[in-house]
């Protein structure tokens, strides 16, 4: 191979074998080590776009997003072929972490999405309209997948209040990986989850837990309208929350509305005999409304209890509530 020919050709065997032990080391969280070694495939194979997207995935795995975009440059510079490259998509994913507007549109477009008049000015923010998608916030820790907005084929505004646990608040803005890790079924509709990369904008609305005595779900959802209708969210985390272990959540698994009734597929009981692990929601039937309801409120907090007596003052014979704490 001529050196300034672009022609695609088999890799040797050497970049081969060194690419696979970088990916080895990448998997292990030996970033470094894996570095060292994508290079020396780079060196090997300059010509070869696989060689700089995978030291700009590295860099992405690293969130050096100003490398990654170097890398990423490189390896689309060297395609031959117009639309669907992963390149394209990772370097969309890395402009938007840089809010490199133009290279995003210019990235998305490369890949085949059409972005219309409506996507905003050549240097504002990518907007599209590309409705709801469950993500998985924290994922390498104290993961939770909560449903968000989409923004863009890279962020998401998370519209769930999540748990404390993942750091994350309602109405922040997440930018998240383009493969995605699992489903989520709604109405019939399967949705993909997305893997969070990182914070991209935080939200100052702080989140609260609070018990809540609520004689009917018609109590509960009173709640969840009146702090909706002052543009803050309320979400009974009783009904919403469900545990699930690591293969289940990067499965295909049914949404939980708090209407329905769950199995959980590793419980071995059966409708008769549940098992400890069985998840039936209140609104199932066989369980019975709990009043007692543990509910998550995201609004500042001259507001928080202010909305609470509202709520109680309206029905103080069938609610009540207890234990307002600040949690994340």
């Amino acid at each position: 191979m001529k050196i300034f020919h672009r022609a695609r050709h088999r890799p040797s065997a050497t970049w081969r074998q060194t690419t696979d032990r970088a990916f080895t080391l990448i998997g292990d969280g030996r970033y470094e080590d894996a570095g060292a070694l994508l290079v020396m495939a780079a060196d090997l194979e300059p010509w070869l776009s696989d060689s700089w997207f995978n030291l700009a995935l590295l860099h992405k795995f690293r969130r050096d997003w100003e490398q990654a975009r170097v890398a990423g440059l490189r390896a689309v510079a060297l395609l031959d072929r117009d639309h669907g490259a992963p390149d394209w998509w990772n370097l969309g994913i890395t402009a938007t972490a840089l809010q490199d507007w133009p290279l995003a549109r210019r990235a998305w477009q490369a890949y085949g999405l059409k972005l219309s008049a409506g996507a905003g000015a050549p240097d504002a923010p990518v907007r599209l309209d590309l409705g709801t998608t469950p993500v998985r916030l924290s994922p390498e820790g104290e993961s939770e997948v909560v449903w968000g907005r989409r923004l863009d084929p890279a962020r998401v505004e998370v519209l769930s209040i999540p748990l404390p646990s993942s750091g994350r608040r309602w109405g922040e803005v997440v930018l998240h990986d383009g493969a995605p890790h699992g489903e989520r079924v709604a109405n019939g509709t399967a949705y993909p989850v997305f893997d969070e990369i990182e914070l991209w904008a935080p939200s100052p609305v702080p989140t609260y837990v609070v018990l809540l005595q609520a004689a009917t779900e018609a109590d509960r959802d009173a709640l969840e309208r009146l702090v909706a209708e002052a543009g803050y969210a309320a979400e009974d985390w009783t009904s919403s929350v469900r545990l699930l272990c690591r293969a289940c959540s990067e499965s295909r698994m049914a949404t939980d509305d708090g209407r329905t009734v769950h199995h959980d597929p590793h419980d071995d009981g059966d409708a008769a005999h549940p098992g400890h692990l069985s998840h039936l929601s209140q609104a199932g039937g066989e369980l019975g409304w709990q009043t007692e309801r543990e509910c998550g409120i995201a609004a500042p907090a001259g507001l928080v209890r202010l909305l609470l007596d509202r709520w109680v003052a309206a029905a103080p014979a069938t609610r009540a509530y207890r234990d307002v704490e600040e949690v994340c």
